[in-house]
């Protein structure tokens, strides 16, 4: 079984080189390459299958490749007691395929292939534990993400307009009424699958996956797709103003920032650190600036795939137990783990000099240089000490001084697990300046006085201090004690979102099917609708057995009848 994984883990490793050497390349001499299989015309729309291969999806599905390669290789030790570990394989390696079609197809029935089997496949991923949590988690998952496969369905039906899906060609000429509502319906569709309010809910929701599942779909697959496709579709984004989707991203940023610093799952907090940084993809991406969202993507993808692997070890470590209160001086027992764990919480954070500081810097300096009002601006900022906050939190509670209740179990870092670790580590540290490198050699000069520049490393610092001291219980029980539970309670549970988009839909839907079995069963529905249609039927079928008998009478009045008719007329 682990020969199995390693050689599924092997094979995406070197694909995943290969493309992305194969990408550095493409990059070098500007080239692109578009693959168009036409399967049928009808009349002058003609359905076919297309690939489309330049520098940035080769990048991403190099790095998409190498993530799944590492995470394929922890799974062999993770999932090593699970009955069912060879399903768990197949259905990883069709989740990464979803991806591929995703990512280097510019039509939109070959999108539609991948976007819809990324959906299925989660569904499937999410309930793989089978209990009532995990079921209700992959309904909200599901149900949420069929709204933005619906509405890329109705944009092929609006590209009937132009006679083919391939929407590279189309992007430029567009008449307005169709790029507008083109554009309405990708970002809905990109909204519901990297959970913009109001879709945020499922995010969290979606951590009743095993851990390696979780490294994989918040690092660089599922709720990346919608920041890729509207980085493929940012020519017609750039046309129109972007302002009130600006505004919700940033929200988004700004409140799952909120709740991880009130959340006490580990794994939630990873999920909500996810959260914040789609938000500040999809703002930077709403300004104009498609590159660098596609670089903070890419950076993001390397250290988040990292945390959750730690996370995964830390809960193992912990028999199975995610509530951060019982953990504490893990440093100690998993010292590995805990080092890798903190690099990457660094990097998530900004921290100079590692990778997500090559793009996040760059994001706050360009947003501080638009012309962005005080509102975005100071949201940005909050949101961006928000994440050392709580970054810092939960190395207190994890890795340091807090001291947990629960009994460790008897654990050793084996070489397997850190043969993953320590490559996604490497790729923490030196793949911001490489991609920055790489994709933006001729960076734009930007005059700053100091304490502008200095701001997003004050910002960092303080952030980091404030979640450190906030962490020490008698300083937070004297500020959010009991006398602030409501809104402790508000804040934590992402300004009641989940409540919002389950409770709110089926409440109403139960009250109304009560009220319907109270009329139609149980009142004089049952008689007037329900049982009218039967017995007029069974009055009928009863008449016309009677005319069938052949009785003389019958067919003596109907011949009077209709003589008399006759003679009338």
């Amino acid at each position: 079984m682990f020969s199995l994984y390693k050689y599924w883990s092997s094979m995406l490793l070197f694909f995943g080189l290969s493309l992305t050497v194969m990408s550095i390349w493409y990059l070098h001499k500007d080239y692109s390459l578009l693959l168009d299989w036409e399967i049928i015309t009808l009349n002058s729309s003609s359905v076919s299958m297309s690939i489309y291969l330049d520098w940035m999806s080769l990048m991403f599905m190099g790095s998409v490749l190498f993530i799944s390669s590492m995470v394929i290789l922890y799974s062999s030790f993770y999932m090593s007691g699970d009955l069912f570990k060879v399903r768990f394989l197949f259905i990883l390696l069709l989740f990464v395929l979803s991806m591929m079609f995703l990512i280097m197809s510019p039509n939109l029935i070959s999108i539609l292939l991948g976007w819809d089997g990324l959906g299925l496949v989660s569904y499937c991923l999410v309930v793989y534990y089978q209990n009532y949590k995990s079921y209700n988690a992959g309904m909200l998952t599901i149900l949420s993400n069929r709204i933005g496969d619906v509405s890329i369905l109705i944009a092929i039906a609006w590209f009937f307009n132009m006679g083919c899906w391939n929407y590279v060609y189309y992007l430029g000429f567009m008449s307005c009424d169709i790029s507008f509502w083109l554009m309405m319906l990708m970002i809905l569709s990109a909204f519901t699958k990297s959970a913009q309010i109001p879709f945020s809910s499922w995010l969290p929701a979606a951590m009743a996956a095993p851990t390696p599942v979780s490294a994989l779909v918040h690092s660089s697959t599922l709720v990346t797709a919608g920041v890729y496709l509207l980085i493929r579709f940012s020519e017609l984004l750039n046309l129109f103003n972007l302002n009130f989707f600006l505004m919700i991203s940033c929200l988004t940023m700004f409140m799952s920032g909120l709740a991880a610093n009130f959340e006490y799952d580990l794994k939630k907090i990873i999920a909500l650190s996810t959260l914040s940084q789609l938000g500040l993809m999809m703002s930077i991406l709403f300004l104009g600036y498609s590159t660098y969202s596609y670089l903070h993507m890419l950076t993001h993808a390397f250290f988040k795939a990292l945390m959750f692997l730690c996370a995964g070890l830390i809960i193992h470590y912990m028999n199975d137990s995610q509530d951060i209160r019982h953990m504490g001086y893990l440093i100690n027992c998993i010292p590995f783990t805990c080092s890798c764990y903190c690099i990457s919480s660094l990097s998530l954070g900004g921290f100079p000099f590692l990778s997500g500081f090559y793009s996040k810097d760059l994001i706050l300096e360009q947003m501080s240089y638009n012309f962005t009002n005080l509102y975005i601006f100071l949201l940005y900022y909050l949101s961006v000490g928000l994440t050392l906050c709580y970054s810092l939190r939960l190395i207190y509670y994890c890795i340091s001084g807090s001291s947990g209740l629960m009994v460790n179990s008897s654990y050793n870092e084996n070489s397997v697990i850190l043969s993953s670790l320590i490559l996604l580590t490497v790729m923490s540290i030196v793949s911001g300046s490489m991609l920055s490198w790489l994709i933006i050699p001729h960076v734009t000069y930007m005059c700053f006085p100091f304490y502008l520049k200095m701001f997003p490393l004050f910002t960092i610092l303080m952030g980091g201090w404030l979640g450190y001291n906030l962490s020490l219980l008698n300083i937070y029980d004297k500020i959010f004690g009991f006398t602030c539970n409501y809104i402790i309670e508000f804040i934590g549970c992402m300004w009641f979102m989940p409540n919002f988009s389950t409770y709110m839909v089926y409440n109403q839907m139960l009250t109304y099917s009560k009220m319907s079995s109270l009329f139609m069963d149980s009142s004089w529905g049952e008689y007037t609708i329900s049982g009218a249609l039967p017995k007029l039927f069974n009055y009928m079928s009863s008449l016309h057995s009677y005319y069938e008998h052949n009785n003389i009478k019958v067919y003596l009045i109907s011949f009077v009848f209709l003589s008399f008719f006759i003679m009338l007329i």
